[in-house]
Parts: structure tokens; C-alpha cells; sequence
């Protein structure tokens, strides 16, 4: 047994909850994606509940890789960096054919309120969401491309929730409308 068969099973999970949701993926059909035997996902999962949680911090780091690939990048202004980051989500979102939307979304959406350990990891991920966000506005704050009245930690929180709601109305209409009015209110708007 292998940390490689861990993370097989991580990903092959990840990919059909991203697509069915948690409750409606069974461990019969994530074992069978990864190629793994039946008895090895307790060898490395006490339950799942407990993988489902760990498939949380696999998500995260998916994010902090584009956090790294686009907010960090400090060769572009803040706003710029900003911009760029929810047009990967965006191009990713069209790519899909405006399906599926936000793993952490949709599982703070379904497993919230039927979890506590579930929801307060959750709660890491969108709050390590903010931080992101957060750090960027303080940059351009900093070089006068934001209203200096804007609370940059308030304003985090409500781009995240805008996003997550506009990633929503995405899934119902299937179509990048939506995303398209978050930008042109957050950039055009909120961070004029």
C-alpha cells in the first residue's frame, strides 16, 4: 500500500464528486475509477466522511496551485493578477460546458449542514480562498488602484460569495453569463 494509491483514490473520488456530488458517489464506483480493490479504501480512510474531508485539502491545493500560477505572479499590477485568475476559472468552467462549478461550493452546499469535521474544513478552504484574495486588494490598495474607504477583508469575503453565487446561476442557465456579469460588477464597480 502506497501514498501513489492514496492519491489515486483522492483523485479518481474527486473527479466523480465533482460530477455526481458526495452522497450520490458510492465507494464502489471511486474504487473502481482509481483501480484499487475493494478493501484497500479503509486501509487508507477510516470512512468517507473522513476521505471526503482529505479530497477537501486535495481541492485546496489544486487552488493554491493556481493562486501560485496567477495571484503571485507579481510581473502584472494586482488588479491585473485578479482579473486573470477568475478568467482561468471562467475558461475552465466554458471548457466543461459551464457544468460541475466549484468542488468546495458544492460540497459547503451539500455537506455543511450534515457534517461538523466536514463543514469546518470547508470553512479552512473558503477562508484560504479570502486570504488570496484578500493579500491581492491589499496590493492595490497599497498602490492607489483601489478606493482607499474599501475594506479589503470585507471585500474578499463578498467577491468569494459572489463568485460561488455566479458559479450557481452558471450551473442552472449553462451558459458564462453569469461569470461574465461578476467581473464586469466586481472590476467595473465594486473595484473601480
Amino acid at each position: 500500500m502506497s501514498e501513489e494509491t492514496k492519491h489515486r483514490i483522492i483523485e479518481a473520488g474527486a473527479e466523480l464528486i465533482h460530477q455526481h456530488g458526495f452522497n450520490n458517489t458510492g465507494l464502489k464506483d471511486i474504487l473502481k475509477a482509481a483501480d484499487v480493490p475493494k478493501g484497500s479504501f479503509y486501509f487508507y480512510f477510516d470512512s468517507k466522511e473522513i476521505f471526503g474531508i482529505e479530497m477537501v485539502d486535495y481541492y485546496a491545493e489544486k487552488f493554491r496551485d493556481t493562486i501560485k500560477q496567477t495571484l503571485d505572479d507579481k510581473s502584472s499590477p494586482p488588479l491585473e493578477r485578479l482579473h486573470l485568475f477568475f478568467d482561468a476559472f471562467h475558461a475552465y468552467f466554458e471548457s466543461q460546458g459551464f457544468t460541475r462549478g466549484c468542488p468546495i461550493g458544492n460540497l459547503a452546499q451539500e455537506m455543511s449542514d450534515l457534517s461538523e469535521p466536514f463543514r469546518t474544513r470547508l470553512k479552512q478552504a473558503l477562508d484560504s480562498m479570502t486570504t488570496a484574495i484578500r493579500a491581492t486588494l491589499d496590493e492595490a490598495q497599497k498602490s492607489d488602484d483601489i478606493p482607499p474607504d474599501l475594506d479589503p477583508q470585507e471585500a474578499a469575503i463578498f467577491i468569494i460569495g459572489a463568485w460561488h453565487g455566479a458559479i450557481v446561476r452558471m450551473k442552472v442557465t449553462k451558459s458564462g453569463e453569469p461569470l461574465n456579469l461578476f467581473s464586469k460588477f466586481i472590476f467595473d464597480k465594486l473595484l473601480k
